[in-house]
């Protein structure tokens, strides 16, 4: 008689960390997004958004997966890209799997042999690839594109434990994704309670969501050169319990009077709107209502400079 695969409420429960990799802009924090099924990370088609370790929690009754999403690893420029390459290295060597994204739209490059390479130097982690953005290629530059993925790990001595296509933007595959993920995980308790969805600070995802705000069609030069800092954040008093107001005091800073000129907008235009826009985003994502208080400041080359990395947070 053949053996019955076991009913999903007898399976041991999994829990642990993935941590997804790549070049600057791969998809990673919208892949993100789709597994948590609600925005935790911020999002920009400008390369280098992700700057912090931000935490995304997938519950399931079989398992709860953290997943962490990190700064695209780059050839450093300035002592803020060393800080942030540095950071997803020693990530690595903490998670139980790493998912190198490598967008279907693009072909292979060396960005992506560099990681790849590096990634290759951590022998204990488990590692996936993922296409990512199957939505924006056709099926056969898709195949190509797995194939060349197998190709760099056969090349690079980097055994995948699987090598999956999806579309966080369009839902294909995530969920397979999903399963393969919490396959690879330990057996252990749920790490998290429920319900949440990131541990990082409120803090911290009002300012990431504010700097996304002010991401939105700035010129080139400009995104690495924006930092977000809540300088007050909190309840307003006096306020009767059914209608909470949360008042949020924050910086923009930039590196150069004439960035400066151009965040702020003309008579203020373009600064209003990304309050405007980064307070629905803080409202949807917190639940309260949000009074935002914008500044925009110089920290002249702050990210060459430790004394303002420290400063900033970095």
């Amino acid at each position: 008689m053949t053996e019955q695969p076991a009913p999903p409420s007898d399976r041991p429960h999994r829990s642990g960390f993935v941590s997804f990799v790549g070049r600057p802009n791969a998809g990673k924090s919208t892949l993100t997004n789709a597994l948590v099924g609600r925005k935790v990370v911020i999002t920009s088609d400008k390369p280098q958004t992700t700057r912090t370790v931000v935490r995304g929690i997938v519950h399931r009754d079989d398992a709860q997966l953290i997943l962490v999403d990190t700064p695209g690893l780059h050839r450093p420029r300035t002592l803020l890209g060393e800080r942030l390459n540095d950071l997803v290295m020693t990530t690595w060597s903490e998670v139980d799997v790493v998912a190198v994204c490598f967008p279907s739209n693009e072909k292979i490059g060396p960005g992506d042999r560099f990681i790849v390479n590096e990634l290759a130097k951590v022998k204990r982690t488990t590692k996936i690839a993922v296409a990512t953005k199957t939505d924006l290629a056709a099926p056969d530059r898709i195949g190509e594109h797995l194939l060349d993925i197998t190709r760099l790990g056969t090349e690079t001595g980097t055994d995948w434990a699987e090598v999956v296509p999806v579309s966080a933007k369009a839902g294909d595959q995530v969920g397979l994704l999903a399963d393969l993920l919490v396959d690879r995980l330990p057996e252990g308790p749920q790490l998290y309670p429920d319900g949440d969805l990131t541990d990082a600070p409120e803090e911290v995802l009002a300012a990431e969501l504010i700097r996304e705000a002010a991401l939105d069609g700035v010129r080139d030069e400009l995104p690495h050169s924006i930092a977000v800092v809540v300088e007050e954040m909190g309840l307003r008093e006096g306020r009767p319990e059914d209608k909470p107001l949360l008042d949020i005091h924050a910086n923009l800073y930039v590196e150069r009077d004439s960035q400066k000129g151009i965040v702020i907008g003309h008579k203020g235009s373009r600064l209003r709107d990304v309050g405007k826009r980064a307070r629905l985003q803080i409202e949807a994502l917190l639940g309260t209502p949000v009074y935002l208080d914008l500044h925009v400041k110089i920290a002249k080359d702050w990210q060459r400079d430790p004394r303002q990395l420290r400063k900033l947070g970095f």
